[in-house]
This record gives structure tokens, sequence and C-alpha cells, in this order.
């Protein structure tokens, strides 16, 4: 009876075993941020577990302002190879998916929009700042346009809609995008578990022309998050995040070369540096921006230095500004707005012009060690001290040895005007104040 007892489970267990193993497998994956290398890995990463795990279908849970074209390519080429069809899913209520995150959206093998979200606004912009002539943004635009068409019209979705987010930047509603004529998107869906359930005997469309019929009745739902390497890097490569880490590295390195061996500043200022260069290895970066932020620290440097009445501190403060305004315009889609742009650069100038006025101030003061720090201190005159003779005087209550061209006392008050060796030469405290008396 007891072995009966024990062996009694196995049976049951095996059974809701082979039951959860029939079950299907949902991966989901949520991205919020913009579009860039890091975003490539991380979705190409949770696709790879997905083909590795068998899955039955991947829900990519996105929310973004938009990013980088590069990247954009990249994860569609990866949505695309995908072994289980792929559901981009704009959500929860109150999201978007702007500019690179629409392309996303309308290469997806099921595209879904959460109520209260839209997307569109897919017109390229220049990456790095600068201006382009017309002819380059027509060609630019042009391009994109035709990538957009060639994937709204392999997924059977509306093709002049799609173009006109790109060519007019229009965006769309989740009723609009659903109630358009071919729809842009599949279904609305308010949530990933309802969106399971909509999914359930769907028949899609891969982009090879091939059908599947997707069962998520019941999915396990894995949920794969990004590293905390992926969300460090992330937060990194955001214009803000990189131009808050460059000034202060900047500044940082500044301090340290007015104040070697100060150490902190000099070690944060480099760290700040490095990771702010990273940042910029991702994005685009306008050179231009960097010179004028580099040439503004040159003339808050030069005000310190020379005599402008303001004119190198003005100078440098618009530079600044100026250079922040063309370096941090770096992602579409994104953009750093000039309110948080002139205060960083204010407190920037003057926390640099301060600290600088410190240093020089520090450096100005007289030394307080070493020989050259017992040039014009006073003493008295312990032996006679005669013209070519050495005597004794007592100063800072050391016995040194000196020198005096005229004839000194015992008790006569000296300064010290020289050093030589271990020997003082010292004159009378009263002859520079009778000199300059006369």
């Amino acid at each position: 009876m007891l072995v009966g007892l024990c062996l009694w489970p196995v049976p049951q267990l095996a059974q809701s075993a082979r039951a959860a193993a029939e079950k299907p497998l949902a991966v989901v994956a949520e991205f919020d941020g913009i579009i860039h290398p890091i975003a490539t890995e991380y979705l190409d990463e949770v696709i790879t577990q997905a083909d590795a795990s068998g899955a039955d279908v991947v829900v990519i849970v996105l929310r973004t302002p938009g990013g980088l074209l590069d990247s954009t390519r990249d994860i569609v080429s990866r949505l695309i190879k995908s072994r289980a069809p792929v559901v981009v899913f704009v959500g929860p209520s109150g999201a978007r998916a702007a500019s690179a995150g629409f392309i996303l959206t309308i290469a997806a093998d099921v595209a879904v929009m959460a109520p209260g979200t839209h997307i569109g606004a897919a017109h390229p912009v220049s990456g790095t700042g600068e201006p382009t002539d017309t002819v380059t943004a027509t060609k630019a635009a042009e391009d994109v346009a035709a990538y957009v068409r060639s994937l709204a019209e392999t997924r059977k979705r509306n093709v002049e809609l799609a173009a006109e987010a790109v060519m007019k930047s229009r965006a769309f509603t989740d009723s609009e995008a659903l109630g358009a004529s071919p729809p842009l998107i599949d279904f609305v869906a308010r949530d990933v578990p309802e969106l399971l359930r909509m999914l359930e005997g769907r028949t899609v469309r891969r982009f090879d022309g091939s059908t599947v019929t997707v069962h998520t009745a019941n999915a396990v739902v894995q949920e794969i998050e990004m590293s905390r390497r992926q969300r460090f890097l992330s937060a990194i490569a955001h214009p803000q995040i990189a131009y808050i880490l460059l000034t202060l590295g900047l500044l940082g390195l500044t301090v340290e070369f007015w104040n070697p061996g100060a150490i902190a500043p000099g070690v944060a200022g480099g760290v700040c540096l490095l990771l702010a260069f990273f940042a910029l290895q991702i994005l685009p970066v306008n050179t231009t921006g960097i010179l004028l932020i580099v040439f503004g620290l040159a003339l808050l440097i030069l005000e310190l230095k020379v005599p402008s009445f303001g004119v190198l501190g003005i100078g440098g403060t618009v530079s600044l500004v100026l250079g922040s305004v063309m370096m941090t315009r770096t992602v579409p889609g994104v953009s750093v707005p000039l309110p948080f742009i002139i205060p960083v650069a204010l407190s920037f100038a003057g926390i640099l012009l301060f600290l600088g006025r410190l240093a020089l101030q520090s450096q100005r003061q007289p030394p307080v060690m070493g020989a050259s720090a017992l040039i014009g201190l006073q003493g008295r005159a312990r032996t006679p001290v005669v013209p070519g003779g050495e005597g004794q005087i007592d100063i800072r209550g050391e016995i040194w040895r000196a020198e005096s061209a005229v004839a000194l006392e015992p008790g006569t008050a000296v300064r010290v005007l020289a050093v030589n060796g271990l020997t003082l030469m010292v004159e009378p405290a009263g002859a520079a104040t009778r000199q300059g008396a006369d």
C-alpha cells in the first residue's frame, strides 16, 4: 500500500508535464525607447531565443518616438527571418510608434494597436542635424517611401497610406489604421492576454508568401527582458544623457588640469567623457556642434586669463548653446528641447568660470613651503652682521646664517631678500619703507 501511494502521483505528474509541454508558447518582449543598435541587439536576442525554444509566436510590445534607419532595417530583416510569426503590438493605451516604429509595425507579420495609440510620421530627417539641400532630402524621402511601400505591399496593407506617412508625415490613430481600406493593422487589442485570445486560430501570411495558423489559446507566456548591460547602454545612448555626460566630462577634466593632483575631478570627468564617446559612437554626431562646444570651452578658459570685459565669456556661452543645439539633434524623431539645453549650457559656463577663478586665485597666492616661502619674511638679527661677513638671524623660530650689504646690530628687524643655499640675504626691515617714502 505504501509503495502504491508513493507511485500514484507519478502518472499524474507525467500527464501534467505533457500537457504543459503541449501548450503553445508565446515569447513576449517589451521595448520602450529609441531605435538604435542596442535595440537591434535586444530584439535579435529575443527572436533568436524564441526560435531556439520553438515558440509559436513572438510578441513585441513597442513604444518608441523613432530612431535610426539603419537599425530599423536590421530589425526588419530579423523579423522577416524569424521562424515564428512576429506580432508588433503598439501599447498600452496612450503609447505611440512613430517614425522608425511605424516601419516596424508595417513590417510585422501581425500589426496590433491598443486603443488610444497612434503610429506614423515616418518622414526621414538628417541624423546629423545639418541642413540638407532639396535634392538630397527628396532622395532620402523617396528611398524610405519605396522601402515602406514594399513592406506594406508584401504584408497586404494600405500602400498609399504607408507612403503618405513617409512623404507627408501623416500619423494614424488605432481606429484610422484599422478602418482604412485595406487596413494598416490587423486588429485592436487592449493588452497582451486579449491579443493572444484574438490571435487564436488566425491564419498569418509570412513575408515569403507562406501561411501559418497560429494557436495561442492558453499559451504559456515567456517574457524576455533587456539585460542590465543593455538597459544601461540604452539609457546612455540618448541625446540628452550623452550631452550631459559630455559637459560633465569636459568640466571635470578642466578642473583637474587647473588643480593637478585633485584626482576626483579627473577620474569622474574621464569616466563621463568615455561614456559620452560611447554614446556618440552609437548616435550620429554633428561635427560642427562638437567643434562649437570645444571652441566655447576654449573661450571660457581665455576669459579667465585675458581681460576682455566679459566678451570672451559671452562668446563662449553662446558657442556652447549653439554647439549643443546642433550636436543633440541627432536621432530622427527625438529632439532635445531648447529649454533643456540653455540651463545646462549656462550652468556649465557658470561653474567653469567660478571654479576657474578659484583655481587662479589659489595659484596666485604666495608659496608657504620651500625656500621661496622665506622671501619677504621678517626676523631679527641674532648676532652682528657686517658687510662681506656672515651673522645669524632668528626667523620663524629658526636660526639662519645671514649676509647683508649694510651693518646690522643685534635685535635689528630684518627682511629676507633672497636665499642662497643655507644663507639668507637680508636688509633692514624698514629699508623698503624708507625708499618708498623717498
